[in-house]
């Protein structure tokens, strides 16, 4: 589990590709916390994908990936030299300061604008038309592993208010128009339209009337 903060942007080394996955190769340069307390198997959350760390050393860190997350994911189109948002997973002792983000993507974005105003930027994303049910406005959004609000929403496109702190200490200042993000809706809103059929429909008993006779009513 994360929380969309993120703690360090990292640079891709390299994406090794196989005919089923591919490993991931993340710089860890000026990561020091971050290398200090990396062990074996950790989870970590890179640009909103959760991966298993299978080999680091002090100034890098390599992770698998599944054919699944290369489909899915805006990592199939990556490039060395990218930048990727880090985050490590949420300690049950520290403070939420984002929302809930379970590095699960439902599927990738395309940015459509990324401009300043004032201090601040609006960055636009298109929606995938299959997520478009679980936005709202106003409501959370993850975005490249980002924990954002969705300020307008109109036409599948979903607009943030990015503030000078974001745009500089994550990977939102490099997005260009047409670029792949990951998008990880509120988990909370598809845990409710999980439950709704079963709202409308009520389960079926197995109680019969020859059950009864049975039971000696």
């Amino acid at each position: 589990m994360f929380t969309g903060i993120t703690e360090h942007v990292g640079t891709i080394d390299s994406l090794e590709r196989t005919e089923d996955g591919g490993r991931l190769r993340v710089s860890l340069a000026g990561a020091a916390e971050i290398a200090a307390q990396m062990k074996m198997g950790d989870s970590i959350s890179v640009s909103g994908c959760c991966l298993t760390v299978v080999e680091f050393s002090a100034g890098h860190f390599s992770a698998d990936l599944s054919g699944e997350t290369l489909r899915r994911t805006s990592l199939g189109e990556k490039r060395p030299g990218d930048l990727v948002n880090l985050e490590r997973p949420l300690a049950a002792s520290a403070r939420l300061g984002g929302h809930f983000v379970q590095g699960h993507v439902d599927g990738a974005g395309r940015v459509t604008a990324l401009v300043p105003e004032g201090d601040n930027w609006w960055l636009s994303v298109s929606v995938p038309e299959e997520l478009r049910r679980y936005v709202v406005e106003k409501g959370s959004i993850a975005i490249d592993g980002i924990s954002l609000t969705v300020a307008r929403w109109q036409d599948g496109v979903a607009s943030i208010a990015i503030i000078p702190f974001t745009h500089a200490h994550t990977n939102v200042h490099r997005m260009l128009p047409g670029a792949a993000v990951n998008l990880e809706c509120d988990i909370l809103a598809k845990y409710v339209e999980s439950l709704l059929p079963s709202r409308k429909s009520p389960a079926s008993s197995h109680l019969t009337l020859n059950k009864l006779i049975e039971e000696g009513f």
